[in-house]
């Protein structure tokens, strides 16, 4: 087998497509797209976050915000608020065609088009390495993407971000059983 070397990078793949919101000091929503983050306890979330984001700012005042997860439907909306900062357009949240509700858990918003929420509140934020935690206090998901009762991620359809090559893509098909199909080798 040849291989090619990249050097150092941060290619981990599949990396999850991130909505994070929060609320501003006057209630305004606001979002961003991030793709560096994932779990970092049983209930909790880390992210790798710059200070200069407008997001970041607000999440420091609220300690609060919530995480969901970019959807095939809306790539173009979550790529614009990725690209777009709040520090320069003020009302991207609404350019984007977005709307909130506020979360029953914390003082965050729920983005209205996306189903599956994460409703976090800041456990800790290191403007030198970038990374916040949060702590998660509940997960929402929107009935249409559920069967019996799970949620469904052929229904979802999340997005996730091929760093390698500055894609987004679908995940697929169901290949195997988690902790299952490893036991025929037992």
């Amino acid at each position: 087998m040849a291989r090619k070397n990249f050097g150092p990078n941060s290619f981990i793949t599949p990396e999850p497509v991130l909505m994070i919101a929060a609320y501003d000091e006057e209630g305004t929503p606001d979002i961003m797209n991030a793709a560096w983050g994932g779990v970092s306890g049983a209930n909790q979330i880390s992210m790798c976050i710059s200070p200069g984001h407008k997001t970041v700012k607000n999440i420091l005042v609220k300690k609060a915000f919530t995480v969901s997860f970019a959807t095939a439907d809306k790539v173009i909306e979550s790529d614009y608020v990725g690209i777009v900062s709040a520090n320069d357009v003020p009302d991207k949240f609404a350019r984007a065609g977005f709307t909130a509700t506020k979360s029953e858990f914390v003082d965050a918003p729920l983005v209205d088009q996306y189903p599956v929420a994460l409703e976090c509140e800041m456990v800790s934020y290191d403007a030198d390495t970038h990374i916040m935690i949060g702590k998660i206090v509940n997960v929402s998901a929107d009935e249409c993407v559920l069967t019996d009762g799970a949620i469904d991620l052929d229904k979802l359809q999340p997005i996730v971000y091929d760093g390698m090559n500055h894609n987004y893509n679908v995940l697929g098909a169901i290949v195997g059983a988690a902790f299952e199909d490893g036991k025929k080798m037992k």
